[in-house]
C-alpha cells in the first residue's frame, strides 16, 4: 500500500475559502483561538501524526487485538502510538477549558479526526469513542462527574465508551434488560450484557469509562424507560486515579469482518457501580448527545474509506502496464500501456475522488452547526444549530458510508487480482469500510429517521430551511451576476435550483403517500436518503467551483488545484448526480412491489 498523504491543501480549501471558517468562528465561544496560524498548525501537525504514526501501522494492525482471560492487548505499535498521541495534547483540543481541554471548536477536531481514520481506522476509534463520552458528560453530568470523569478523559488517560447493544437486541432499545437497582449510597448495582461495544476492552489506557443505558425497577416499558449511567473499569480513587476494580469484564471480543485492530467487546456488568447522568428514565435523550457526536464521526469515516482507497488506487493505477490504451498508444517504450489510460479505470478513480472531496465537504459544512451547538454564543443559536444538524445527521451517516463502500470496492476493483490480496492491503479498507453503514444505526436507519423524524414530524420545516439556502446560493449565480459569468458555475447553479424544488416535492409525494399507506414512506426512505444526499452533494461541489472559479479568474491560489477542483466537480455533475433521478423514479413507485407478497414468499427452503 502507498504511503498516505493527508490532503492539507483540500482540508484548508474548505477552512479558509469555501466555508471562510473566522467568520463562522465569531459565533463560536473559544472561536477566537482559532486562528489562522493556529488551524494551519493543528492541520500539519495532524498530517505529520496520521502520517508517521498511524499510517505505517494500518495493515500489520490488521492481525487483530488478543483477549486472554478479560484482558485485550492491542497491535504492535497501538500503545506507542496512543501514548505519542496524549503527550502531544490530541485528546484535548475540543475538551472543556476547565477540565484541562483546549477549547477549540468542533469542527477542527473533526477534519482531525478525518487525517488519524484514514491512516488508520481502528486505531482512530480509541479516542473517537472518548469524544461521545465527553460531549455526554459536559452536557448532562454533574460537577461532581465531571471532576472525576472529564479531565482524565479529556487528558486522555481514561477512555470512553458508549454501551447500548445487547445480544437480543440493536436499535430497538425498548427491548433492553439490563437492569440498574438503587444502592443506599446513591450509586446504583448494574447487571446485564452488551455486545459490539467498540473500544470496550485494551490496554491503551488505565482506566475505561462506560455510557451505559439500563433500566431501573420503576422504567415505563419502551425507550421511555430508559436511563444513563456512568460505569468505570476501575472506581475513581481518593485521589482522582483508578481505584478498586468494578463489576464489569470483558466476556470476549468479536471476531469481525474488518477493523480487526478495535477491541470489540462482549461486556458482563455484575452488580457493577453506577452513577445516574441526567434524569431517570431520560437516558436516550442524553444519550443522544453521544450518537448525535459518533454519527457526524462515521460520517467522516466514509470519507477516509474513500480518500485512503483513492491513493492507493491513483498510485497503482499510473504503474501497473495492461493492455494499449484503445485510443492509441500512449507508452511505446513499454510493453503496455499504464491501466490509467484506460477510461473505465478514470471513471472508478474519479469516482472515489468526488465521494472523498464531496464528502469531506458535506462533513465540514455541517460541522459548523456542531460548533454552533456545542459551543454558540445564544441558546436561541444553539437551538437552531441543534435542528440543522439533527437533518443533516442521517444523510451525512447513510449516505457517505454507503458511498465510502462503493469507493473502497472500486479502490480493489482498479488492483484487479491483486487488490483482493492482503498484500497491498485494499480489501482491508473494503473490510474495514463495512461497518460504517451498521454502526450508529444501519443506512436504512438512518433513512428512517430522516423521513419519519427530520422531514414528516418536523413538517418540512428543515428540509424547507436547506433547500431554501440552496436556491439562495444559486440565485447568486445567474447570468447577471459575477459568478454567473463562468458557464460551469452558472450550469451548476441551476442544477441545484433543479435539485431543490425536486427535493421538497419528493418529500411531499412521501407524505401523501404516507397518509394512504404507511409502508410506503419505509419502501421510499432509503431511496429518499439517498437522493438527499446526491442533492446535499451537489450543492457543496457548487459552492466549491463558484469558489475556484472566482479564485482563478483573479489570479489568486493554486492554479493547478483550482482546475483539478472544477475538474472533479464537472466529473461529479456528469457521471455521479445523474443517479439521483434514478432514486427519485423508485420514490414515487408502487409500494405493492415491496409489501404486497405474504411472508413465505421469502422462506427459500419451501
Amino acid at each position: 500500500m502507498p504511503n498516505y498523504k493527508v490532503p492539507v491543501k483540500d482540508v484548508s480549501f474548505l477552512f479558509n475559502d469555501v466555508f471562510d471558517m473566522q467568520a463562522h468562528y465569531q459565533h463560536v465561544e473559544g472561536g477566537d483561538q482559532a486562528t489562522p496560524d493556529m488551524i494551519e498548525a493543528i492541520f500539519t501537525e495532524g498530517a505529520k501524526f496520521s502520517e508517521n504514526e498511524l499510517a505505517p501501522i494500518y495493515q500489520s494492525g490488521d492481525e487483530g487485538c488478543v483477549w486472554d482471560d478479560g484482558v485485550v492487548t492491542t497491535p504492535v505499535g497501538f500503545k506507542e502510538a496512543y501514548n505519542t498521541y496524549i503527550e502531544a495534547g490530541w485528546t484535548s483540543l475540543t475538551g472543556s477549558e476547565s477540565m484541562g481541554g483546549q477549547h477549540l471548536p468542533s469542527s477542527l477536531g473533526l477534519a482531525v479526526t478525518e487525517m488519524i481514520t484514514t491512516a488508520n481506522w481502528a486505531w482512530a476509534m480509541y479516542p473517537g469513542l472518548s469524544e461521545g463520552a465527553i460531549a455526554t458528560l459536559e452536557d448532562h453530568g454533574t460537577e461532581e462527574q465531571k471532576t472525576h470523569y472529564l479531565t482524565k478523559l479529556i487528558s486522555g488517560v481514561w477512555s470512553g465508551t458508549m454501551c447500548l447493544t445487547e445480544p437480543h437486541c440493536g436499535t430497538d432499545l425498548g427491548q433492553m434488560k439490563t437492569k440498574a437497582v438503587p444502592n443506599d449510597d446513591g450509586s446504583y448495582s448494574v447487571n446485564g450484557t452488551k455486545i459490539f461495544i467498540s473500544a470496550g476492552e485494551h490496554d491503551l489506557t488505565e482506566n475505561i469509562v462506560h455510557i451505559v443505558l439500563a433500566k431501573l425497577p420503576d422504567a415505563p416499558k419502551g425507550t421511555k424507560g430508559l436511563s444513563l449511567f456512568i460505569i468505570p473499569k476501575f472506581l475513581p480513587a481518593a485521589d482522582g486515579s483508578a481505584g478498586e476494580r468494578n463489576g464489569v469484564r470483558c466476556g470476549s471480543i468479536e471476531h469481525k469482518m474488518g477493523i480487526h485492530g478495535n477491541g470489540t467487546a462482549v461486556l458482563n456488568f455484575d452488580g457493577a457501580k453506577s452513577f445516574l447522568i441526567g434524569e431517570p428514565h431520560n437516558g436516550l435523550n442524553a444519550m443522544f448527545t453521544y450518537m448525535n457526536v459518533a454519527r457526524i464521526g462515521t460520517a467522516s469515516q466514509g470519507v477516509s474509506a474513500a480518500e485512503r482507497s483513492y491513493q492507493g488506487a491513483s498510485a497503482y493505477a499510473r504503474d501497473r502496464l495492461a493492455m494499449r490504451s484503445i485510443s492509441g498508444v500512449k507508452n511505446p517504450e513499454g510493453p503496455a500501456d499504464a491501466i490509467i489510460e484506460h477510461p473505465d479505470v478514470r471513471r472508478m478513480l474519479l469516482t472515489q475522488r468526488a465521494i472523498a472531496e464531496g464528502g469531506r465537504a458535506m462533513v465540514t459544512y455541517a460541522s459548523q452547526f456542531a460548533d454552533i451547538y456545542r459551543a454558540g454564543k445564544t441558546q436561541d443559536a444553539k437551538k437552531t444549530a441543534e435542528d440543522r444538524l439533527g437533518f443533516c445527521t442521517p444523510i451525512l451517516k447513510g449516505f457517505i458510508t454507503e458511498l465510502g463502500v462503493e469507493a473502497a470496492n472500486h479502490g480493489v476493483q482498479v488492483f484487479g487480482g491483486h487488490g483482493y490480496i492482503k498484500e497491498w492491503g485494499m480489501e482491508q479498507i473494503l473490510r474495514d469500510s463495512r461497518i460504517a453503514t451498521l454502526y450508529e444505526g444501519t443506512t436504512g436507519i438512518q433513512a428512517l429517521d430522516l423521513v419519519g423524524r427530520k422531514v414528516l414530524l418536523d413538517r418540512f420545516k428543515q428540509l424547507n430551511v436547506f433547500t431554501s439556502e440552496m436556491l439562495t446560493f444559486a440565485k447568486g449565480c445567474m447570468p447577471w451576476t459575477a459568478a454567473g459569468k463562468d458557464k460551469t458555475v452558472r450550469s451548476q447553479a441551476w442544477q441545484v435550483t433543479k435539485l431543490a424544488i425536486r427535493w421538497r416535492l419528493l418529500a411531499y409525494k412521501l407524505g401523501a403517500g404516507a397518509k394512504k399507506n404507511p409502508d410506503s414512506v419505509g419502501a421510499g426512505s432509503v431511496d429518499f436518503l439517498m437522493f438527499s444526499g446526491y442533492a446535499y452533494m451537489a450543492y457543496m461541489f457548487a459552492r466549491m467551483s463558484k469558489v475556484a472559479s472566482a479564485q482563478l479568474a483573479a489570479g489568486e491560489g493554486d492554479s493547478v488545484f483550482l482546475q483539478e477542483k472544477l475538474h472533479t466537480a464537472t466529473f461529479f455533475f456528469e457521471r455521479i448526480l445523474p443517479r439521483a433521478d434514478m432514486h427519485a423514479k423508485t420514490i414515487k413507485a408502487s409500494v405493492g412491489s415491496v409489501m404486497a407478497m405474504p411472508t413465505d414468499y421469502f422462506d427459500a427452503t419451501r
